[in-house]
């Protein structure tokens, strides 16, 4: 693997900022109340986190798609048929209370590594691809854990 390139790895971190400020809401009365005044309910808690990993499901589907484009034949076929897998997880599975929810939402970043995994593995993202995206879902996830347990 090669080093992540800066630009990817700090955008890649910014990413996450939504789950880790909706954890610190859990957590912090007073990050609560002021995201809650300032922000609106939308934004704090579980309700950010579980709006927003809807969102990076349905964006990661769409890199996937990228990476389906450099392939050709059965490869390309089967890689766009998966690429629609977490955009449609997210959309059907997500749901319900907000423990069902963050629970069907880290089941989705669990299987998107998968996915990560073979688009790399067969040579269609780059060399850094999944050390970035392990880091990157390991902190989602536990920030999903939060609401899950």
């Amino acid at each position: 693997m090669t080093r992540i390139p800066r630009s990817a790895l700090l955008l890649g971190l910014v990413g996450l900022l939504p789950f880790l400020w909706g954890t610190a809401t859990l957590y912090v009365p007073a990050l609560f109340e002021v995201g809650l005044t300032h922000l609106g309910a939308r934004f704090v808690g579980p309700y950010v986190q579980l709006a927003y990993g809807q969102v990076v499901l349905a964006f990661m589907s769409g890199a996937l798609w990228g990476f389906a484009a450099r392939a050709e034949g059965a490869v390309a076929g089967s890689g766009y048929a998966l690429s629609t897998l977490p955009a449609l997880w997210a959309f059907l599975l997500v749901g319900g209370g907000p423990v069902s929810a963050a629970v069907n939402l880290a089941a989705g970043f669990v299987a998107l590594l998968g996915l990560d995994y073979m688009f790399w593995k067969q040579g269609l993202a780059p060399s850094w691809w999944m050390a970035l995206r392990v880091l990157l879902s390991l902190v989602a996830i536990a920030c999903l854990a939060v609401v899950a347990l």
